[in-house]
Order: structure tokens, then C-alpha cells, then sequence
């Protein structure tokens, strides 16, 4: 019998105001997907195609109009919002830090809030700092302020897991990041994904990172699912939109090529 998914949209539609008398703006529109457990998704798409609307439906930050929506089986709609959210990890674009906190703070603010005992959340800090390679000595009581862009990034990763979620919602999480950085803590994070058996949906406007990091892919346009499947599955989408963003890391790709020496540092 197959495992039912950890989390699945059916049908499912959000619309918004789109203000001063204009009409309603349809921003996802019917979309069915389903994500296994233990997978790695990445949903793509350009500005306004919805996918961050589609993220943001999965923990109720906002809530469909129509179509139904389970995470871990359940229906969203039965489940109070705010304990969704405490049982799935969040990782914002910039990180997202409470800017009045320290790194510690930062990242036993969920692990407080269920009511976790201070000396577990503590032992959990210094776990999560080794886990997202920070030195505990050296970063533990920092403030955002203090930290490079890469570092609040690990930070929020590491807020994110302290609860030991099983799910870990991710918007353009890399997306700010200088591009050593960026690829260095993508790798890091998707080694965390296998070690710690999470279920990963991050969406990402970078085909090649998405390529890279990612299971299956899912791409959005205009508020509709238009293909979704392994980047071999995607190669056979007859959709042209797919296949401009599937050309596209392969074009980046020759014209390095042709730039770059065949031999020496490069």
C-alpha cells in the first residue's frame, strides 16, 4: 500500500484584492500536488506566478479560498494555525531574526513558546549551532546585527529545526547570499535534509539551484501548475515555458565554458 503524502494540495485556489476597484487577482489557481516524506521539492516559477502564495497556504499563513489542503494527513482547516506552525520549520528569505534577540534566543524561541525546560533548549542550541556549523562559543550570544548575511541564514535554518520538525518550508532562502555562500549552505542544507530524514519544500526563482538541490521540481506560472517532476521527467514537458527554464542553466553553462580556461584555477 503506498505511503500517503506528507503534504498535499487538491484543487486548491487563492485569490486577492487587487485594489482600487481592480479585479481580484487569482494568484494560485486549481493546483493539485503532493509531497512524499522524505522528499526534496522545489517549486519555480518568476515573480507573481504563486508559488510563495502556495508555500504560505501550507502553514496557514494564509488560507485557501477553495480546494482542500492535509499536512501529515490532516486537514489545515481543522488544525489551530499557530500549532501548525510550531510543528513545521520556516525559513525566510533574509532569515527573518527577531533583530532583539540573540542567536540563542533566536533559536529557542519555538522550543520555549511549547514550553520546552530551559536547560533542554539550551543542550538543543548548542546542538543546532554544531548542525548548521557555527561555533556555539563564538556565535551563541551574537545579535543579528553582528552577523554576515550567511550567518543569519544559518541561524534561521537552525531556528527552524528546533523543534525537530518534520516538515521545513523554505522562500528563496539563498536567494540574498553572495554566490560562494549561497552554494556552500545549499549544500549544507541538503545534507541536513538527508541526515535528519525532513521533508524540504523551498522555492527558489534559480532553475540551477533547484536542479542541484532538489528531488522533483515543480514550476508555476500565472497561478497554475504547469509540470512537476524529476528534472528527467521535466526534460519531456511539452510545455514551452518548462523548457526555456530547463535551457536556461545549460546556456549559463556553454557560455562559461567558453569563457573559462580548460586548464588552471578554473
Amino acid at each position: 500500500m503506498p505511503t500517503p503524502p506528507l503534504i498535499a494540495f487538491a484543487h486548491v485556489g487563492k485569490s486577492f484584492d487587487g485594489g482600487r476597484g481592480a479585479a481580484r487577482v487569482r494568484a494560485v489557481n486549481d493546483v493539485s500536488l503532493e509531497v512524499a516524506e522524505g522528499e526534496f521539492l522545489a517549486i519555480v516559477g518568476g515573480s507573481g506566478s504563486g508559488k510563495t502564495t502556495l508555500l504560505r497556504l501550507a502553514n496557514r499563513l494564509i488560507d485557501a479560498d477553495e480546494g482542500r489542503l492535509t499536512v501529515e494527513g490532516e486537514d489545515v482547516r481543522a488544525l489551530d494555525p499557530i500549532q501548525l506552525r510550531r510543528r513545521i520549520g520556516y525559513v525566510f528569505q533574509s532569515g527573518g531574526l527577531f533583530p532583539h534577540f540573540s542567536v540563542a534566543g533566536n533559536i529557542g524561541i519555538t522550543p520555549k513558546l511549547v514550553g520546552t525546560p530551559p536547560n533542554e533548549i539550551s543542550a538543543r542550541v548548542d546542538e543546532l549551532l554544531d548542525l548548521v556549523r557555527l561555533d556555539r562559543a563564538l556565535y551563541r550570544d551574537r545579535f543579528p546585527h553582528e552577523l554576515s548575511g550567511g550567518q543569519r541564514q544559518r541561524v534561521g535554518v537552525a531556528r527552524a529545526l528546533a523543534a525537530k520538525p518534520r516538515i521545513v518550508l523554505m522562500d528563496e532562502p539563498f536567494g540574498a547570499l553572495d554566490p560562494l555562500t549561497r552554494d556552500a549552505l545549499g549544500d549544507d542544507y541538503r545534507e541536513l535534509h538527508r541526515q535528519l530524514g525532513l521533508t524540504t519544500v523551498m522555492i527558489t526563482h534559480d532553475m540551477t539551484e533547484a536542479l542541484l538541490l532538489a528531488d522533483r521540481i515543480a514550476v508555476m506560472r500565472a497561478g497554475r501548475l504547469l509540470a512537476q517532476g524529476t528534472p528527467a521527467q521535466l526534460s519531456h514537458s511539452g510545455d514551452p515555458y518548462v523548457g526555456d527554464l530547463l535551457r536556461t542553466p545549460r546556456r549559463q553553462a556553454e557560455r562559461l565554458g567558453a569563457l573559462l580556461p580548460r586548464d588552471g584555477a578554473a
